[in-house]
Formats: C-alpha cells, structure tokens, sequence
C-alpha cells in the first residue's frame, strides 16, 4: 500500500504510518472565506476498517472526504492516505455517451480490456448491463456501476460520500447489503459519510459524530454480522447517535435512522 502524502512528512513517519494506517490525518485545517469549516481535525483509520461518519449538514463531511481522496489541497495539516484509492458518490456521475463497461474503466491508466470492466461488474451483480447505455439504468443499477468504477481500482481505501442517499428504501437495503459483502470480501478501509444513523450501525465498525469541524464523539459497533435492526444492543447504539446529532428521544423512533 504506497502511501499518498497531502502535505510534507518525514520519509519515517510516512513508513511508520503505512504500516499501522489505513488513514492519517493531523492538525487538519481547511478554510474557507476565513471560516474553517475542518479546525485541526485528527483522525486515524485502520486497514481494513470501516468507519462510518455522521454530522449535521455544513459541518464538514464531505469537504473532509474530498481532502482524503485528493481533491481538495488547499489545507493545513497533514494528510497520508494509500495511494490507491477511490469514490462513489451520492450521484454516480456516469457519462452518458459512454456504454457501461467503459464508464467502469473511465480514468484508468493504460488500455485496460473489456473484460477488466466485466469483472468488476460482475461483482456488484450487473454483468448483464455490460453494454447498456446509462439512461437505460434504474437508479440502483447506476449506483452499482458507480461502485464498479471503484472497485475496478483495486483501492486500499474505498471513500462513500452518501451513495445511497437518493435510492428508494428497497434499493437502499440491496445496495448497503452489497457494500457489506464486498467490504468484506475486498478487505479494504471504508470511509462512508451518511447522513443515516441505521445505516452507519449496520456496516460500520466504529462511527464516527463530526461537529463544528472536529470529531466530538465515536463509538465501536461490537454487534456480530449479519446485523438487525431489532437487536436491543442497536436500539441502544442508534438512541445515543441520534442524541450526539441533537435528536431528540422522543422523536428518535420515527426518525427512522435519519440523522439532522
């Protein structure tokens, strides 16, 4: 796993890092207007690992997942993450004049084959959408292209910003079933930033609250796996989540996982 360093550090420290991280951030400053929306953020995430990351809206989620995954430069601090590594966002951003397969290789280095992109496919179940046109997919089918596009990467460090978020609650399931099993399947460090507390229970081995551009709370998700929303140690899990995002217990039953 070569490691990606987003600001200067000793040749040792980075070795040290790679070694024990999947992730390393510290000091994380980033600004805007004058206003740090990200003030001197640590962070640490294992190999192998998937961490959930909950927050409020406008406080900094996404614009902490676009510095790990090298979009966003213009920093303080330091940030050392694999140098393989790859997104899915909310919207999958297929290009529409391209047939699936080679939206799944868009942005590859070399002349990768076909059946590169068949594979990878074949791994989130839509094998059979290899040549179709991206208009032609449902919401969920597109979601999964989106994913193969990562996983064709090979990433040490998979980032998900809100993936399932405009998905309708059947697909939603289905697709957070499929990252569980690929995660697992993969071995690799997730990151996914969600805005939906029982999802962050149900994959996640530790979650992370963001607030006011630091982590104010995390908590390990000991549950065994396959996890259900019915186990009383997640009720419990959910309840205090939802109370670190400012919702209140007695609303919390029909928030249905929804965090503010």
């Amino acid at each position: 796993m070569a490691t990606d360093v987003h600001r200067p550090v000793t040749p040792a420290a980075a070795a040290t890092a790679q070694a024990t991280s999947a992730v390393r951030v510290e000091g994380l400053t980033r600004s805007f207007d004058g206003r740090a929306v990200i003030d001197r953020l640590e962070l640490d995430v294992k190999p192998g690992e998937f961490v959930a990351l909950l927050g409020r809206s406008g406080c900094g989620k996404s614009t902490l997942l676009r510095i790990l995954a090298g979009l966003d430069r213009d920093i303080e601090g330091t940030v050392l993450v694999p140098r393989r590594k790859a997104v899915a966002f909310q919207a999958p951003r297929l290009m529409p004049w391209k047939r699936v397969w080679r939206n799944v290789l868009l942005g590859l280095q070399g002349k990768p084959e076909r059946g590169v992109a068949e594979r990878a496919l074949e791994e989130v179940g839509l094998k059979h959408r290899t040549n179709a046109w991206p208009k032609t997919l449902s919401g969920g089918e597109a979601q999964r292209a989106s994913l193969a596009r990562a996983l064709v990467r090979e990433p040490d460090l998979l980032l998900l910003d809100e993936p399932f978020g405009a998905l309708d609650a059947l697909t939603r399931i289905k697709a957070q079933r499929l990252v569980d099993e690929l995660w697992q399947r993969r071995g690799c460090a997730v990151l996914l930033v969600t805005h939906d507390v029982e999802e962050a229970v149900l994959l996640a081995d530790r979650v992370l609250v963001m607030d006011e551009g630091v982590i104010a709370y995390e908590t390990q998700i000991d549950l065994d796996r396959p996890r259900g929303i019915s186990d009383p140690r997640f009720a419990e899990l959910r309840a205090e989540l939802l109370r670190r995002l400012g919702v209140e217990e007695t609303t919390a039953h029909s928030a249905s996982g929804a965090a503010a």
